[in-house]
């Protein structure tokens, strides 16, 4: 079987809100049906669902404090694309987590929080040992080094 990650549900307090906060820092608000908005990516999509909702969908008591065991992503092709990055996402209404910084593996990255709380590593990994970008913007894992 194939192993994917097609979608990434993002509970939120306010789907209106948390779209149009996306939306400014760059997402495209594909469908949206009121309850659920879905962002399209370069490869994964990605939707947002009110938190409620989403936590009686699931079962769980819908408490989502503080750090949550996920961080979600993305690589950018230059240190630079990083700090501007993180500064858009900044004005739009995310929460500063952690400046970008340079970082001991050689790349340049930070963390921001949207308005929900959801945190986001903002990056850039120089190396092409274990990543690449091709060329329709989608993170590649190079084959694994045989020992």
């Amino acid at each position: 079987m194939d192993q994917r990650l097609d979608l990434i549900t993002l509970g939120v307090r306010d789907v209106a809100a948390a779209a149009a906060f996306y939306e400014s820092v760059g997402f495209e608000r594909r469908h949206d049906l009121g309850t659920i908005v879905f962002l399209p990516t370069t490869g994964t999509a990605l939707a947002l669902y009110g938190w409620e909702a989403l936590a009686a969908d699931t079962g769980l008591p819908a408490l989502g404090e503080g750090f949550r065991g996920v961080t979600l992503a993305m690589n950018l092709d230059s240190a630079a694309d990083v700090d501007r990055t993180f500064a858009d996402w900044v004005a739009a209404g995310a929460t500063a987590v952690r400046a970008p910084e340079a970082k001991e593996w050689g790349g340049h990255s930070g963390y921001v929080a949207d308005p929900d709380g959801h945190l986001w590593e903002i990056a850039h990994n120089p190396s092409r040992a274990l990543m690449r970008i091709d060329e329709h913007g989608r993170l590649r894992l190079t084959p694994p080094v045989t020992r």
